[in-house]
């Protein structure tokens, strides 16, 4: 815990020292911020998958009657839309925004990288990731899938099983998420993107999972607390008023909430920059530890030879 709360109190320091570039490099990931908040509204658009969704379920056998069933159907449609929508502003300017703060943190490399060097590494990065989490999500669906048709068989409640199920999926995609983040950093500071940095990140991230958690932890609600001030301050708003267009008051809160949203990404990226240098260096002192430790035992076993040799 307390590792944690330095690592928070650097990263606003860090902010709050550069804030003006900070500030303004946000303004990158607008139209990205924009999208997010968006396509929670896109309820309509996911119907289609739904009824092709129910279909697939009918076929593979799937009880449409049960609860756990609307739900899956529900996130599972809602997270296709979503994904589709934003992949294409996840690939262009959040990823521009965070080559911006990733830069200015990379002081590992003289002289430092260029900006497209950077943007190259995250962005193969960036397609690794997403194809990590599609998997991810697509095990979970399946182990879910195939453990409630089985206890459908024992009778055991569908209710328990979905809030045991809803667990266990949150915390299989949050640690994907953590590895995922991580990797992204990783691969802007060491500028060896692709596949390599997500399982750099898996064996750096050993040990510190909890602390990465309690970092996401704050920051996730609070992006949860602006989509929800989106929802209600501009959706509703524009559902009420039954008007054919918003209005200007309508489209500039939304701008304001969406740069809300793009301060909370540029924090979120400072923090897993400070995360990664963290990790860097108790990676660096285990090589050390590990390195001295071998060669204590290497030279323990040259002693033990030579006075094995000295024994008549």
């Amino acid at each position: 815990m307390e590792t944690t709360i330095k690592i928070i109190r650097k990263s606003i320091h860090t902010f709050l020292q550069h804030y003006h570039y900070f500030t303004l490099t946000s303004i990158l990931a607008l139209p990205f911020s924009a999208s997010i908040l968006l396509s929670s509204s896109f309820l309509y658009d996911s119907i289609s998958i739904q009824s092709r969704l129910i279909a697939l379920f009918d076929a593979a056998g799937f009880p449409p009657e049960s609860q756990f069933f609307s739900i899956l159907n529900l996130k599972l449609s809602q997270t296709i839309t979503s994904s589709i929508i934003i992949l294409p502003f996840t690939l262009s300017f959040l990823l521009i925004t965070k080559t911006f703060i990733i830069q200015s943190f990379n002081t590992l490399h003289k002289p430092p990288p260029s900006f497209f060097g950077i943007f190259n590494s995250l962005l193969h990065t960036q397609i690794w990731n997403t194809l990590l989490i599609i998997s991810a999500n697509a095990t979970c669906f399946w182990v879910l899938f195939i453990a409630f048709n089985c206890l459908e068989n024992l009778h055991i409640p569908s209710l328990l099983f979905t809030f045991i199920g809803g667990i266990m999926y949150s915390i299989v995609i949050a640690n994907a998420l953590i590895i995922c983040n991580l990797a992204l950093i990783l691969s802007g500071m060491e500028l060896s993107g692709g596949f390599i940095s997500i399982l750099k990140s898996c064996v750096m991230i050993r040990g510190r999972t909890s602390i990465a958690l309690s970092l996401s932890l704050p920051i996730n609600m609070a992006l949860a607390g602006i989509e929800f001030l989106f929802q209600f301050r501009v959706v509703m708003a524009y559902s009420n008023s039954g008007l054919n267009k918003p209005t200007s008051s309508m489209v500039l809160e939304g701008l304001f909430i969406a740069y809300l949203y793009s301060i909370l990404i540029t924090l979120d990226t400072i923090v897993g920059c400070v995360f990664f240098k963290s990790c860097k260096i108790a990676y660096d002192q285990n090589i050390i530890v590990d390195q001295e430790a071998g060669k204590i035992k290497e030279d323990g076993l040259a002693l033990v030879k030579c006075l094995e040799k000295d024994v008549p």
